[in-house]
């Protein structure tokens, strides 16, 4: 092995238009010496999009064989080489292969570098018409009812623009379990297919996008942005001025168990979308079930 020493450089990709793609990326594509990517073969159709040919070997990087391959791109950086990580759109790492790379040659000491560009989440936050002084990336939501639902409540409260991914087959479940979770009212966007000929952003509450996915075809990279909470006024459940406000929660709870959720977690997410304690609404929802 040599005493000379490489770089590795995750590289984002064009997330739709290959003309997206910076003079960096293409003289990277051009020079580096191993290119590891999430699926060659889309690669190689970037590369030829854009009128070049890797000088350097290609390989598979994906979810699968990641961990297997960080020894082999260490490898190469260890011996002067330059090692270019891509995946089929968007930042290396970002709910895509990377990580383990990244990982391996931090440890070993070596240097590690990015290639800015194009971003799914940016892109979408920044066409959503919602706050972006804050904001957080929350990845691809689980795939399962119950583990979804309580990934959402456990957001309720959270005060930030919230971004997700998500597949577009799924899409009209998860808006669902959005509406449920965080309240019918909170605005969101629907971003689909973005930079590409068939860019679309929904706009619109949370019931209203979860009813326009439940009648529409939804195709294509789908990326998902919500407003944060609301500043509340919490409704002080033992004042007798609130008895109104405090029926309605119950209602609300009361409609959920209706829909087949277990009370407490019903409670849990009127409570996460009212700001009312949780053990005070529980006694008034039993109250009011005695009655």
């Amino acid at each position: 092995m040599s005493d000379a020493v490489g770089r590795l450089v995750l590289a984002a990709t064009p997330i739709g238009d290959p003309d997206d793609a910076s003079v960096r990326l293409v003289r990277l594509i051009e020079t580096a010496d191993l290119i590891a990517a999430e699926d060659t073969r889309r690669f190689r159709r970037l590369a030829s999009a854009l009128g070049i040919t890797p000088q350097g070997k290609v390989i598979s990087n994906y979810e699968h064989n990641e961990e297997a391959r960080s020894g082999t791109l260490l490898e190469v950086v260890a011996s002067g080489g330059t090692v270019l990580v891509v995946t089929d759109a968007g930042m290396p790492g970002v709910s895509d292969p990377g990580l383990r790379a990244v990982r391996a040659v931090v440890e070993a000491g070596l240097p590690v570098t990015a290639l800015p560009g194009p971003s799914a989440a940016l892109t979408a936050l920044a066409l959503s018409g919602l706050p972006t002084d804050r904001f957080c990336f929350e990845g691809f939501p689980p795939r399962t009812n119950g583990k979804r639902s309580s990934a959402f409540r456990a957001l309720a409260d959270e005060p930030r623009t919230m971004i997700f991914f998500e597949s577009p087959r799924r899409t009209a479940d998860t808006l669902t379990a959005f509406r449920d979770a965080l309240g019918p009212e909170r605005p969101a966007a629907v971003c689909r297919e973005l930079t590409k000929t068939y860019e679309e952003v929904k706009r619109g509450t949370l019931a209203e996008l979860a009813a326009w996915a439940a009648e529409s075809e939804i195709l294509g990279e789908i990326t998902i942005v919500i407003a944060g909470a609301p500043e509340r006024v919490p409704v002080d459940l033992s004042d007798p001025s609130a008895v109104d406000d405090v029926a309605a929660l119950v209602a609300r709870v009361q409609s959920l168990v209706d829909a087949g959720e277990r009370l407490k977690d019903a409670v849990a997410t009127v409570a996460g979308q009212s700001g009312v304690n949780k053990r005070g609404l529980y006694d008034a929802a039993i109250k009011a079930r005695a009655e």
